[in-house]
């Protein structure tokens, strides 16, 4: 299936880029491996402003960088922007539970700066890591995503489910075989709790 998408992808586009959203290492680690055998061009995009404190940011960005430099794969670091973020995303929803609103202005804030970052560099497709991991609600990726992508004519939303096809179990294989660093929490400090 992701085979059959490929193909249309660089037919309909007339490109084998991706610009990946990542939010770690161990989240995209089978994403990309997949991308790159199916033929796709990714280029990660580690915009996770939400992460905190920034020493955790740092071991996760330094993951992130290290597998895609081991793979070959452009990796792209946008602004650390965290009083920003926690400006748009807080407003009172502190307490608010994993995948409840806080978690969709989350993922609207990142994933804006991703197509935002897509259309200047002329990447005409968008997805992100965030859809590999089970803690999270692929409505609310696929809304935020849709929503940040439609702002601009040439850049289109991804939306996949990068849990199933074998992608979880291999998600698990390379995060033991490359001994990532597997945080414990999503990253924000309202998590933590």
């Amino acid at each position: 299936l992701l085979s059959i998408f490929a193909e249309r992808l660089v037919t309909d586009v007339n490109s084998d880029k991706v610009l990946l959203h990542c939010c770690c290492a161990p989240c995209s680690g089978a994403i990309l491996e997949c991308m790159q055998k199916e033929g796709i061009t990714p280029v990660v995009f580690y915009s996770n402003s939400n992460i905190y404190p920034s020493e955790e940011y740092a071991v996760r960005r330094d993951e992130c960088r290290r597998y895609c430099e081991k793979l070959g794969v452009e990796f792209v670091e946008d602004v650390y922007a965290h009083t920003q973020w926690k400006d748009e995303v807080a407003c009172g929803l502190e307490d608010s539970p994993e995948r409840g609103p806080r978690c969709l202005r989350c993922f609207s804030f990142r994933l804006r700066r991703a197509a935002a970052y897509a259309h200047a560099h002329g990447i005409p497709r968008v997805t992100t890591s965030l859809a590999s991991s089970r803690w999270k609600s692929l409505e609310q990726i696929d809304q935020a995503g849709s929503e940040a992508c439609s702002a601009y004519d040439d850049v289109q939303w991804w939306g996949r489910n990068w849990r199933k096809g074998g992608l979880q179990e291999r998600r698990g294989q390379i995060i033991r075989e490359q001994n990532f660093y597997n945080q414990q929490y999503c990253g924000c400090e309202f998590s933590i709790k």
